[in-house]
């Protein structure tokens, strides 16, 4: 019988073999390949948790001390979350039985190459890309409150993150 090797070890392996070139679209490939398996499983749990429509927040987490491993941590709630990097959503619409997605964040570094980088991004890019202006002017938080029933004319100031610092945006 074969004993499965765990992800520590096999991670500990690669990092010792020579260093190949890998893309973010392989890297991407590679750690969703167990993703809509964690997304129906989230989707069954909540079903079973609320009466009625509800959030499904997908967050990636690189470990800190093995640069290639990536996890999805997959969350049902019944708020929707507010918009962060490494960040996807969806809604899970009861009556129609059906996951809707609603936006995807990629990491800060990611963000902030496509933002410098828009006129020359790709086509199958550029959906990401709008995701990604709609995060950084504010549009995804102003949406999270429509969403939520919360009233955004209450809201003066919006929150958003441009750099490694916060910055405020008058509405």
């Amino acid at each position: 019988m074969n004993k499965k090797e765990t992800v520590g070890k096999v991670a500990f392996d690669l990092l010792n073999k020579t260093p190949n070139p890998v893309s973010i679209i392989d890297q991407t490939r590679e750690s969703l390949s167990d993703y809509e398996k964690g997304l129906l499983e989230c989707a069954e749990l909540g079903q079973k948790a609320y009466q009625k429509d509800f959030f499904m927040n997908v967050i990636f987490k690189q470990e800190p001390l093995m640069e290639n491993v990536f996890r999805c941590f997959f969350v049902h709630r019944k708020s929707c979350p507010t918009p962060d990097y490494d960040q996807i959503v969806y809604k899970y619409d009861k009556s129609k039985d059906i996951i809707d997605f609603l936006w995807v964040i990629p990491s800060r570094g990611t963000c902030h190459h496509l933002i410098n980088n828009a006129i020359a991004v790709a086509n199958e890019e550029k959906e990401l890309l709008k995701n990604v202006l709609d995060f950084a002017d504010g549009t995804l938080f102003k949406r999270c409150l429509k969403l939520n029933n919360e009233d955004a004319t209450a809201l003066n100031v919006a929150i958003i993150r441009t750099d490694d610092k916060l910055s405020t945006l008058e509405n």
